[in-house]
């Protein structure tokens, strides 16, 4: 009989998917239009005052009032989607594409209970999830715990994607950073709305991957205690773009170039010294930029018993070791694993994604 690492299997496949998906030249990188000139720089600073050592963290956020429309009710249930204006600063909102102007989410609860004796969980984007429907399916059968879920589109993605990105590939690096800065600023006023508006006894966010980070940046900022779920997340962007198959699918060449232009009108260096600047420079330079997303620098949760992180054991994407970073940064915390790989475990382990939402409220 023959042996089959079954762990090994999930790792190969993650990397097979990953290949078709990013090492092939069908489709555009990420950052093939380069670093996003000014738009960087801005968003450099501004993310840097979501550090611990800023003055304060910003609370209340920006109020939101959506518009809301019902999809459809059922005898039991009910799903609204609404609209608003994106929370984050005026200069951002300059920086964004007009399709990204405006918020999108969606609304799943339960009905004939009261807000207070129910919990909602905010569910954020992962990489490439540019509609409602995948986080619904996770959300739905928690409907029966009394707990509801918010699902809000990222900016970049779904109907807020600009209309010359392909896919879920960003075209600068300054993309990424305001797709992840307005993200958390509209997460905190969704939070804000379901406690001060909606009346919510207790709250949650979660998303898995790209958008495991943003909920552990947005638990480690909220100002009281919340449930906090990364689920197949890294401690930082560094990892998968730097270290992981992204950086197979990231145009390199673009970035230099961009660089070496950058270079040239800053510093009036002659042609072929800015041309000289190397992809490992470059390398270099995007590892920097990309710390900023670095979570274990931000603020330890309110109830670090409320936050629960769910990695992959044979995780393609994501090595167990940034998983860990978390877990050090933020004693008291819970770190789960699910058997399989990135992509399998997106399929395969939803159930263990909801018990892990269903523990983390009931420590609050």
């Amino acid at each position: 009989m023959v042996s089959v690492n079954v762990g090994l299997v999930h790792y190969v496949l993650d990397h097979i998917y990953g290949t078709l998906l990013h090492r092939t030249k069908l489709g555009t990188p990420f950052f093939s239009k380069g670093w996003g000139g000014t738009k960087l720089d801005l968003l450099e600073r501004m993310v840097k005052q979501l550090f611990p050592e800023a003055p304060c963290q910003n609370w209340p956020p920006t109020a939101v009032q959506p518009k809301w429309k019902t999809v459809w009710e059922t005898k039991n249930s009910c799903l609204r989607e609404g609209v608003f204006r994106t929370t984050c600063d005026e200069r951002l909102i300059d920086a964004l594409p007009p399709e990204s102007h405006n918020a999108r989410v969606a609304f799943l609860t339960p009905k004939d209970v009261s807000p207070e004796k129910m919990a909602c969980v905010v569910h954020l984007a992962g990489t490439g999830d540019h509609s409602f429907e995948r986080r619904l399916r996770l959300g739905g059968p928690l409907l029966k715990d009394n707990i509801a879920t918010m699902v809000l589109e990222s900016p970049y993605y779904g109907q807020r994607r600009p209309s010359m990105q392909h896919g879920a590939k960003l075209q600068c690096v300054s993309d990424l950073l305001l797709l992840g800065k307005a993200t958390i600023d509209e997460a905190r006023s969704l939070l804000y709305w379901l406690q001060a508006e909606a009346g919510y006894g207790k709250m949650g966010i979660c998303g898995l991957s790209m958008g495991g980070v943003h909920a552990a940046m947005v638990g480690s900022l909220h100002p009281t205690p919340i449930a906090t779920l990364p689920f197949l997340a890294p401690h930082s962007a560094v990892v998968p773009f730097c270290e992981g198959l992204y950086r197979h699918a990231t145009a390199w060449e673009a970035l230099r170039e961009d660089a070496a232009a950058l270079a040239k009108d800053a510093t009036s260096l002659t042609e072929d010294a800015a041309s000289g600047i190397s992809i490992e420079q470059v390398k270099d330079r995007l590892r920097s930029v990309l710390s900023l997303t670095d979570v274990t620098r931000f603020p330890l949760p309110k109830n670090p018993q409320a936050v629960i992180f769910v990695g992959a054991t044979d995780d393609g994407y994501i090595p167990r070791h940034s998983v860990m970073e978390l877990q050090k940064a933020w004693p008291g915390s819970e770190v789960r694993w699910v058997t399989g790989g990135h992509v399998s475990s997106f399929l395969l382990h939803n159930d263990s994604f909801r018990k892990a939402i269903v523990d983390a409220l009931d420590r609050l």
